[in-house]
């Protein structure tokens, strides 16, 4: 019976040290709920944003081209004869009417002094002859010589002063090819490789020349656009208003080599590639421009003025078509589609959409979405391309 009694004590220790337990923890519990601090929201997305501005923007065509010599021209002899010096060095830049080489003169000097001691000869002929024929007329007056003998005198004249006349034209033409014995630079250019070396025979009919000029200043760049773009460049050529300035790049298209003019538009499209070749020319005086160099032409053909200017960067791209994150005054993101226009200098015309002085968020658009909250940092203006 004792034991009985104790189990019972226990058992009721027990439940009333678990009662004590649940209602401690039944009060202490609210009290710690209240104390915790409540939860915090989501932490605003860090940005970098960029004003959209009001300005100018050139509209530009970009077409491959090459620089092409105004001129170009291969020098030959014009004569026949032992090539004996060359006064020109390799690449060097000559002059019009320069002394390029000189070749024998010897062999047309023998001919000249041949020439000239025939003329000689057919001159004193012609002068007694024409004495003779003074007499005939006298002799015939008196009736002691015939008609015919007369008739064929004069006839004798003529032909002495036919022959005088031949005589002269043969020393016109050895003092012309005594000329030709000095090749003189028939424009100005830079001089190609030597390709004959002096002491060599070289022939007029000889196909590879002496050496081959090239008219580098001014030069040309001779480039194609699509035949789509061909209507702005027409229309700007008959509005007038000044020469159309083309710019050169190189062929990463980011450095500036030179600045020319349009100066010709092909006569005809390209039927197999659907373009259109333009001439431009430049006055290359820094030697900045070397034939058959592969450079990239620029050619504005429009300006647009006032227009609403956004950075590229700002600019994305998704199903609903191009759109800006735009930071609206209190701090969160509103997406903008917009109707983007012609890009330049990294930044693009909008037309519809945003508006000058919008915020628009270049650095972290990936992080943030419609209605986020973001912390933005101000950047002053979009860096523009290398040559723009």
């Amino acid at each position: 019976m004792a034991g009985r009694a104790r189990r019972i004590w226990v058992i009721c220790l027990i439940l009333s040290v678990l009662i004590a337990a649940g209602a401690y923890y039944a009060v202490a519990r609210p009290k710690r709920i209240q104390a915790s601090p409540p939860a915090a929201g989501p932490r605003p997305v860090p940005v970098v944003t960029v004003a959209a501005r009001s300005g100018d923007l050139g509209v530009y065509l970009t077409g491959l081209g090459s620089v092409t010599p105004l001129s170009i021209v291969t020098v030959r002899s014009r004569v026949d004869g032992q090539l004996m010096r060359t006064l020109f060095q390799e690449g060097q830049l000559v002059r019009q009417g320069d002394l390029l080489a000189e070749i024998d003169p010897r062999p047309f000097e023998t001919q000249l002094t041949q020439a000239q001691a025939q003329l000689a000869k057919d001159e004193a002929a012609l002068a007694n002859a024409s004495m003779d024929l003074e007499r005939y007329r006298t002799l015939v007056k008196g009736g002691f010589i015939p008609q015919q003998q007369l008739d064929t005198q004069v006839s004798t004249v003529a032909q002495l002063a036919a022959s005088i006349k031949s005589d002269q034209g043969q020393i016109d033409s050895i003092r012309l090819q005594l000329t030709y014995t000095r090749i003189i630079a028939p424009i100005t250019g830079r001089a190609g490789l030597r390709l004959v070396d002096p002491g060599n025979m070289i022939h007029a009919n000889d196909a590879g020349g002496l050496v081959v000029l090239a008219q580098v200043e001014p030069i040309a760049v001779v480039f194609t656009i699509p035949q789509d773009n061909l209507p702005p460049v027409l229309a700007r050529q008959r509005a007038g208003g000044g020469a159309i300035a083309v710019d050169a790049y190189d062929r990463e298209g980011r450095t500036k080599l030179a600045t020319g003019v349009l100066i010709a538009v092909d006569n005809q499209i390209d039927a197999a590639t659907g373009t259109v070749k333009l001439k431009a020319s430049f006055v290359n005086a820094d030697g900045s421009l070397f034939p058959n160099q592969f450079v990239n032409a620029r050619i504005l053909v429009d300006s647009l003025r006032g227009a609403v200017l956004v950075p590229n960067e700002a600019i994305q791209r998704g199903a609903q078509g191009p759109f800006v994150y735009l930071v609206k005054p209190d701090k969160t993101v509103e997406l903008r589609k917009i109707t983007p226009g012609p890009s330049e200098g990294g930044v693009t015309a909008v037309r519809e959409g945003v508006a000058a002085g919008d915020a628009l968020i270049v650095d972290g658009a990936d992080r943030v979405q419609e209605r986020s909250r973001v912390e933005p940092t101000s950047r002053e203006r979009p860096p523009a391309r290398p040559g723009a």
